[in-house]
């Protein structure tokens, strides 16, 4: 396997070695999203009924991610910092720590979702009709909460190693085997929607099997050894305070969901429920892409920032928000343009295109800042400043989301809950380029 090395050569040639192989992990695995949503949504006479289903569900991925982040993402810069400070023992702690907190936290989160699957779905926003539908695929995906949190919650490590090629491969592997397993499922076996969430569960896995194999190898210098679930005080607590950033960002989104979630089937119906699972399905392609160039992008700036080369830190950072904002701007001109023929994409029902499509221009408003606001977020987590990190994290959600969700709807109704995410993304962004500013002022002071 071939390592970069994050300290000398290119910069942008690392991020690129680094982000490519991950963004092609991240393509595949929305591949695999777009192609399940087409799948579900042609079941048999439920198709656009089950398509609105599985969208309830999307908090509980959402809470999952959130908690893999919270010790996955929380561990991995404090283990780039420490290997470019050369303390590879001390890095090996921190990767034991973080997958002791992954393995225990979800067999809680899995516990507490089985037994408590339909309230949360009728807090998620889920019908009566809807409940039919949501509860099953639910509990089936519940089971796949171990494997799930370990393929997201050690990637990171996997990566930061130097390794982006096999973190690419522990992403793909997953995404590939649920692509062929759908179909059989849900078609040839005739599981409907059942079939669905049965396929993920395996495909979770199958990428699980494949990720201990890499952990376990002998031939590396840092992999998980004996004494793994001795934890140690120190290295959890800084893992959390890092880690809470993203933790808490993909918990505000699960709040945020649940809002929308309300507020469409006050205004408009389950069916205003299926046409934001539709656009909120498109619009995570390209925050995933930017997710990819953040996962480049944290080793890289983690490891330099540990070496003190704060020039090099400086220039990864400038690297991935101008690439992040190709990305957002591609997605805001396809939602300004094609939006009808991107949803037609999941659905033939005319009615639920039009919501869809509308709601799809409304969203991407102000969608080429958005790379910009991603990054500095994740840039902040990736140096180890956790406060600056975890205000970034919540300004877009909690201080602006949630008050547009609670106020606009009230005023202007659906067209109001679709309005509440471009004012949020403005108002943030603008956040994040002044704490950025001040940042490289900070740096010019320490490399002058």
């Amino acid at each position: 396997m071939k390592r970069i090395d994050f300290e000398n050569g290119s910069v942008t040639k690392n991020i690129f070695a680094a982000a490519l192989p991950m963004l092609v992990a991240q393509i595949l695995n929305l591949l695999y999203n777009i192609v399940d949503r087409i799948y579900i949504a042609r079941i048999p006479h439920v198709g656009t009924a089950a398509l609105g289903a599985v969208g309830l569900c999307f908090p509980v991925v959402v809470i999952i991610t959130a908690f893999a982040n919270l010790f996955g993402s929380g561990g991995a810069p404090l283990f780039s910092i420490s290997r470019g400070q050369k303390k590879n023992k001390q890095a090996v702690h921190i990767m034991n720590t973080s997958f002791t907190m992954v393995c225990f936290s979800a067999v809680v989160l899995m516990m507490i979702g089985l037994f408590f699957a339909r309230p949360l779905l009728i807090l998620f926003g889920a019908s009566r009709d809807a409940l039919v539908y949501a509860f099953p695929y639910m509990m089936i995906y519940l089971i796949g909460t171990l494997p799930s949190m370990i393929a997201i919650g050690m990637n990171p490590f996997i990566n930061a190693q130097g390794y982006s090629t096999t973190g690419m491969l522990s992403v793909a592997i997953g995404a590939v085997a649920n692509l062929l397993l759908d179909p059989l499922f849900i078609f040839v076996f005739d599981w409907g929607i059942r079939g669905a969430a049965t396929a993920t569960v395996c495909a979770q896995l199958i990428a699980l099997v494949w990720q201990l194999h890499l952990f376990c190898r002998k031939d590396e210098l840092i992999r998980l050894k004996k004494g793994i679930f001795r934890l140690k005080r120190k290295i959890v607590l800084d893992s959390l305070a890092i880690g809470m950033s993203p933790f808490l960002m993909n918990m505000a989104s699960c709040f945020i969901v649940i809002l929308i979630n309300q507020g469409l089937k006050e205004h408009g119906g389950d069916l205003a429920i299926g046409a934001f699972g539709i656009v909120n399905r498109i619009v995570f392609v390209f925050i995933m892409i930017v997710l990819g160039l953040n996962q480049g992008m944290q080793p890289i700036a983690g490891y330099n920032f540990g070496a003190k080369l704060y020039l090099r830190v400086t220039e990864v950072l400038k690297v991935t928000i101008c690439c992040a904002t190709v990305v957002t701007t591609i997605g805001f001109l396809i939602g300004m343009f094609i939006p009808e023929i991107v949803s037609s994409i999941f659905t033939s029902d005319e009615e639920l295109i039009s919501i869809a499509s509308k709601g799809f221009r409304i969203v991407v408003f102000f969608y080429p800042i958005v790379g910009f606001q991603m990054v500095a977020s994740n840039f902040f987590q990736s140096i180890g400043m956790a406060s600056k990190a975890i205000f970034l994290s919540l300004t877009r959600q909690m201080l602006f989301l949630v008050p547009c969700l609670l106020i606009l709807p009230h005023y202007y109704g659906q067209m109001g809950v679709w309005a509440s995410m471009p004012v949020a993304d403005l108002a943030a962004s603008l956040i994040s380029g002044g704490m950025l500013w001040w940042q490289f002022r900070q740096f010019k002071k320490v490399t002058v």
